[in-house]
C-alpha cells in the first residue's frame, strides 16, 4: 500500500486505488492513514465526521463507512493475498487501526528528510542540509488533503504540515542563502511573501537575497513596507532583529556578506540578540 497525503489524498494497493468517492469515508481513511499502526478511537472519528453534534446513528454509520473502507481494501488486494481487508484496517477495542508500516506514507519520509536536514543545518552542512529539505519539499503536490473535506481532527492535522511545509521551505532557504544563492531565490520570495504579507522570517530573507544582489534600494523597500503593513494593521513596529538588519543595510554592515555571515543562524536571526557581536545595533523605531 502507498498512501499520500501531501497534496491531494491518494491511497493505492497493487496499483489500483481504494480512495472512496464519499466525503465522509474518505475522511475516516485520510485521519487512519495519518497515524499508521496507531488506534484511532472511535470518538475521534466521530468528532472528525459530525463535530459535537452527533446523530443518533452515528456509531452504526462509522461502521457502515469501516465496511465500505475494507470492501474496497479488499478488492485491490485481490485473493490469495494472505491475511484479509480485517487484518489491515483492524478493529481494536474502542478504535480502528490502520496496520501498514510508517513508510507507506508519504508523510513519513517527508518527517525523515526534514529531520535530516535540520540536523545538517545545525552542522553547518549547508549542501547536505539543501538537498535534503528540496527533496523533502517535493513530496508536495499541493495542500495537504486539498481534496477531502476537514472536520475539526484533521483540520489540526493540515495546520500542522503546512506549518511544516512553511517552515521547511524557510529553512531550506536559509540553506541556500548562506551558499551564496541569493539571485536564485528572490523570484521564489517574492512570491512568498505576498501569500504571507506579515511574515517577518521570509522578509528578512527577501531583505538579504536582495542586498547580497545588489539591490540594497530594493531591499530597504521590503522593509518599509512590511513596517507599514504591520502599524497599520496591527499597530506593531518590526520585530528588534528586522530592525537591527535595516539599520545594518544601511549602515552596509560587513557582516552581511555571505562569507562574513555566521553559521548554523537563520536568516532571521542575523542580528538576534544572541547572535553574538552582530547585536551591536540596538532596537529602534523610525517612528520614535
Amino acid at each position: 500500500m502507498r498512501i499520500q497525503v501531501l497534496g491531494p489524498l491518494s491511497a493505492e494497493v497493487n496499483g489500483g486505488s481504494i480512495v472512496p468517492t464519499a466525503g465522509k469515508p474518505r475522511q475516516i481513511l485520510a485521519l487512519l492513514a495519518l497515524s499508521p499502526g496507531r488506534v484511532i478511537p472511535v470518538q475521534t472519528l466521530m468528532e472528525e465526521i459530525w463535530g459535537t453534534e452527533l446523530p443518533q446513528s452515528a456509531l452504526t454509520t462509522l461502521q457502515t463507512y469501516i465496511l465500505q473502507l475494507r470492501r474496497r481494501l479488499g478488492t485491490a488486494m485481490g485473493p490469495g493475498v494472505p491475511g484479509s481487508a480485517k487484518d489491515v484496517l483492524a478493529t481494536r477495542h474502542g478504535g480502528y487501526v490502520l496496520q501498514i508500516p510508517p513508510e507507506a506514507v508519504d508523510v513519513h519520509e517527508y518527517d525523515g528528510l526534514v529531520a535530516g536536514g535540520q540536523q545538517a543545518f545545525e552542522e553547518g552542512d549547508d549542501e547536505r542540509a539543501a538537498d535534503l529539505l528540496r527533496r523533502a519539499l517535493a513530496l508536495w503536490n499541493g495542500p495537504a488533503l486539498v481534496d477531502v473535506r476537514v472536520g475539526p481532527i484533521l483540520e489540526i492535522e493540515v495546520m500542522r504540515l503546512e506549518e511544516s511545509r512553511l517552515v521547511t521551505v524557510e529553512r531550506r532557504i536559509d540553506a541556500d542563502l548562506r551558499l551564496g544563492r541569493h539571485v536564485e531565490v528572490i523570484a521564489e520570495l517574492a512570491e512568498l511573501i505576498a501569500r504571507h504579507p506579515q511574515h517577518e522570517g521570509l522578509h528578512s530573507q527577501a531583505m538579504v537575497a536582495l542586498y547580497r544582489s545588489g539591490r540594497q534600494a530594493t531591499a530597504l523597500d521590503v522593509y518599509r513596507r512590511l513596517r507599514n503593513r504591520l502599524i497599520d494593521e496591527l499597530g506593531v513596529e518590526p520585530s528588534p532583529q528586522l530592525q537591527r538588519l535595516h539599520q545594518a543595510m544601511l549602515a552596509v554592515d560587513p557582516a552581511l556578506d555571505v562569507v562574513a555571515g555566521p553559521r548554523r543562524v537563520s536568516t532571521f536571526d542575523l542580528y538576534g540578540s544572541a547572535a553574538g557581536g552582530t547585536s551591536r545595533y540596538p532596537a529602534w523605531s523610525e517612528a520614535s
